[in-house]
């Protein structure tokens, strides 16, 4: 299920060890790369492998795992079926790995709010999912200052909110206005526009953003600026709490009808929308953490679109119920997958400790035998496919000896002979004992947790595994309440560090692994001014280079999206940007 507007640009987290249903088209991927060696080809212009893949190849035996992922992609991204008439109505049910935490596009900091929210709501402008272009949404037309520091969009005169109340500039000025508002719990938003001097509206169809100093990302921003409901949020009640946060009123292809907690969110078409409307009438979201049971339900004819593990995709789907009921499709999207290690927390403070973590970690193994080989190791916080990635930076290897080596020189030493390590700070003793967390539900994290805890117990480390349900985790996170924690990032085309890895995003943003250096302070700020794409990407390989040397977080992969989706659903069509539901229909014959 993806088909978000260019509305929500920042990155989003996601839980790490799996994919992510009912995703989005990302504000951008690579162009076209070849299939993996041994899979069929593909007409689609998707990225259906990863570039800057590290890992040398295994002897046959050791490699048995990655073999079957290769052999499993054969028959998967088939072409989609098209009738001669196509029809609208049926309902598609798709599934959530997790409940989002709230449908407040501005304090909204999850990604599955973010899928939702990106069909209620729509963009200034938006992307085309296979030239990248953008087009026309809310605005009809746009023109950019010569010196990147003005944007005047003309809006569109027939579009209404979902109660039939018009759409103007009025709710474009009152939404910055509340991005601003120092009281509006939204930091992930507010990095991205601390140099919008002003947004204007001359009048009741055209607003102009009017930006400090250039930036690069000024254009992509005033564009997909979250625009509220001025009628509906400014009430007086409470911004951060308001109930359309559980019930939003937007101006997009879908309308919000219900919100069952802990169950499902129910929208259906907005018959009023100005653009292509969807061909499905009425969509079920289904929260799902348990992988499992939602295979189950996918199989009983209860789910029709879902992404599954690797390991479901090479095992599972081979069953006559999947192949007969389901096709499949694989691509890469801008991600990755991570460790992060809290800087506050004595155990991580040294970068000597955070290396021999990564060191300890056997992320080859892992991406072979645990995923099939549908991965690849990556080494910074850029899209492996982008040309901001360092592609010459070598992952650090599996090396437990010289794990041992930087944990001795940073003092972590098993002193009193228990079997942990353990060094004095403050003048106490402490112990190498953290705990590491991750989000309930997520196989792959708990394998992965489970492989960790037995690796660094083996070099005199003690790892308490901590599987939360999705909204403690998100609390204990963005309160700073953890140790170590796995997750990951879905990113756009064109990415800035800022939110992930300024430190003034430390406190209240997504720095959440408190990493502080002034050299990447400045290399971010600089990069936001420079429009020369070359000179920005010198810059910011020399930010991937600090990040390398640092290793606040354990940069573990890049994975491939694996979903599959209801036979009877037709005009599924693999974009470069993924799939997109507006495509999808149910011959009359099969809407029930």
């Amino acid at each position: 299920m993806k088909r978000l507007a260019a509305v929500f640009l920042v990155a989003l987290l996601v839980a790490a060890g799996c994919g992510k249903s009912g995703t989005k088209p990302r504000e951008g991927a690579a162009g076209p790369r070849p299939t993996p060696p041994g899979a069929s080809s593909t007409e689609s212009a998707a990225v259906t492998s990863p570039a800057g893949s590290t890992a040398s190849a295994a002897p046959p035996a050791e490699n048995a795992a990655a073999q079957l992922g290769v052999k499993s992609l054969e028959g998967a991204n088939p072409p989609p079926a098209v009738d001669p008439v196509i029809t609208d109505g049926g309902t598609l049910v798709t599934r959530f790995r997790a409940e989002p935490d709230t449908l407040n596009p501005l304090t909204g900091r999850d990604y599955y709010g973010a899928q939702v929210m990106g069909m209620v709501y729509d963009s200034l402008v938006a992307r085309n999912l296979d030239t990248l272009e953008w087009e026309p949404r809310l605005a009809e037309k746009w023109e950019p200052s010569d010196d990147h520091l003005n944007y005047t969009f003309h809006l569109r005169n027939d579009v209404r909110w979902h109660d039939g109340v018009p759409f103007t500039s009025d709710d474009v000025v009152y939404s910055w206005q509340k991005v601003m508002d120092p009281a509006v719990d939204d930091p992930q938003v507010k990095g991205y526009y601390i140099d919008l001097e002003s947004v204007a509206a001359p009048d009741p169809y055209t607003v102009v953003f009017k930006w400090r100093k250039p930036y690069f990302l000024s254009f992509q921003f005033s564009a997909g600026f979250p625009i509220l409901p001025k009628h509906v949020f400014d009430t007086g009640v409470d911004f951060n709490s308001h109930p359309a946060g559980r019930s939003p009123v937007g101006n997009g292809m879908m309308k919000f009808v219900a919100w069952k907690t802990s169950e499902e969110i129910v929208l259906e078409r907005n018959e009023d929308y100005y653009g292509r409307k969807p061909h499905v009438k009425k969509m079920v979201i289904r929260f799902i953490p348990d992988e499992n049971a939602a295979l189950l339900q996918a199989s009983s004819g209860v789910v029709d679109d879902m992404q599954v593990t690797p390991e479901q995709w090479v095992k599972d789907l081979t069953t006559d119920v999947f192949r007969e009921n389901f096709n499949r499709y694989y691509f890469y999207e801008p991600n990755y997958r991570y460790i992060g290690w809290n800087e506050e927390r004595p155990f991580f403070a040294d970068k000597r400790v955070r290396r021999a973590l990564t060191e300890l970690c056997d992320r080859e193994g892992f991406i072979k035998n645990v995923m099939f080989g549908l991965a690849a190791i990556v080494t910074g916080t850029f899209y492996i496919n982008s040309e901001d990635y360092s592609p010459g930076t070598k992952p650090w290897p599996y090396d437990p000896e010289d794990a041992k080596r930087l944990l001795d020189e940073a003092g972590w030493k098993d002193h009193d002979g228990d079997g942990i390590r353990d060094k004095v700070i403050d003048d106490k003793t402490v112990k190498f004992s953290f705990n590491f967390m991750y989000p309930a539900g997520r196989a792959l994290s708990e394998k992965l947790a489970v492989l960790l805890q037995e690796e660094l117990r083996k070099v005199g480390i003690e790892v308490n595994i901590q599987n939360l349900e999705w909204a403690i985790f998100i609390e204990k996170l963005n309160s700073r309440d953890f140790d170590a924690v796995n997750l990951g990032w879905s990113l756009g085309i064109e990415q800035d560090p800022y939110q992930l890895w300024h430190s003034s995003q430390v406190n209240r943003g997504s720095n959440s692994v408190s990493f502080k250096n002034p050299e990447v302070d400045k290399i971010i700020e600089e990069a936001r001014v420079e429009f020369d794409p070359v000179k920005r990407r010198a810059l910011y390989h020399r930010f991937n280079d600090i990040l390398h040397e640092e290793q606040p977080y354990t940069f573990l992969y890049c994975e491939a999206t694996l979903e599959i989706v209801e036979k009877k659903f037709h005009n599924v069509v693999l974009h470069k940007l993924g799939l997109d539901t507006r495509d999808w229909y149910v011959p009359a014959a099969l809407q029930e």
